[in-house]
């Protein structure tokens, strides 16, 4: 892992795979760079540097307050230049809504990919005090009822699946990451709907989701497309119920970067 600085301070952990020029990917919930790392080694299979980073409060990397969704696209922006100044940038989920975000924020992105970002675009939102319980559940000491919240209520899994990962062994992999879950929530509420300067961006951009995958999700995957007249919105069939295929996304990424 290497380590770079965000505007605002706080360390950024990143890890490289391959030599080309670089894809950074931006997991969503509770992923980290760990999770990142077969589409970044896919990547380099294909000719790129993947690049798999931990978004702020996720593993290797730090923490600063107040959190707000600039500081993240701050962080992206760090990663960017620390691999080369410029970048393609593949975002998944959450990952998708940030990386559109710091895309409109002006971030050195060539080529943007969204995989299946959930914007709500008005329908159905999460509660509006859904990012001050899951601070308050972090800061009572329960991390555990934090995550198993915003999978319920910003996921929106059923209870039965909720309680399996619960008690699963995966579980304890989850819970040091409810500090960034509250973050999730601040970010997935903030910009629910894209804003103007997120659907006016200039680079290229694919939108792309699995099949099959969420009805939520190919809703707003076709909102998202008509939102941005030059966006293309492209099927992974190798994708399954909002997961990546790491060979089949790079292809695709191989195939619409020069």
């Amino acid at each position: 892992m290497e380590l770079t600085e965000s505007a605002d301070g706080t360390r950024i952990a990143f890890e490289r795979f391959g030599d080309g020029a670089p894809v950074v990917v931006v997991g969503g919930a509770f992923s980290t760079s760990s999770s990142g790392a077969p589409l970044a080694a896919a990547l380099a299979a294909v000719g790129f540097q993947g690049v798999a980073y931990d978004r702020r409060a996720r593993g290797g990397s730090g923490d600063t307050g107040p959190y707000a969704p600039t500081r993240e696209a701050e962080d992206l922006t760090a990663v960017i230049e620390a691999v080369g100044g410029s970048a393609v940038v593949l975002g998944h989920s959450s990952g998708a809504m940030l990386a559109l975000f710091a895309a409109g924020e002006g971030a050195p992105i060539s080529d943007l990919f969204l995989s299946e970002p959930p914007f709500h675009f008005g329908v159905e939102p999460s509660a509006d005090d859904l990012s001050d319980r899951l601070q308050a559940l972090v800061d009572a000491g329960e991390p555990e009822d934090a995550v198993t919240l915003f999978q319920r209520e910003a996921v929106g899994l059923p209870e039965q699946v909720v309680a399996q990962i619960r008690a699963s062994p995966m579980f304890a992999q989850l819970v040091p990451l409810a500090q960034s879950a509250v973050y999730d929530a601040i970010l997935t509420a903030e910009v629910e709907t894209p804003t103007v300067a997120m659907t006016g961006v200039g680079m290229p951009v694919t939108i792309l989701r699995g099949e099959p995958t969420f009805p939520f999700l190919v809703g707003a995957a076709e909102r998202l497309a008509a939102a941005i007249p030059h966006a293309d919105l492209v099927v992974v069939p190798e994708s399954h119920d909002h997961g990546v295929d790491p060979e089949a996304t790079a292809r695709l990424v191989r195939s619409r970067v020069p």
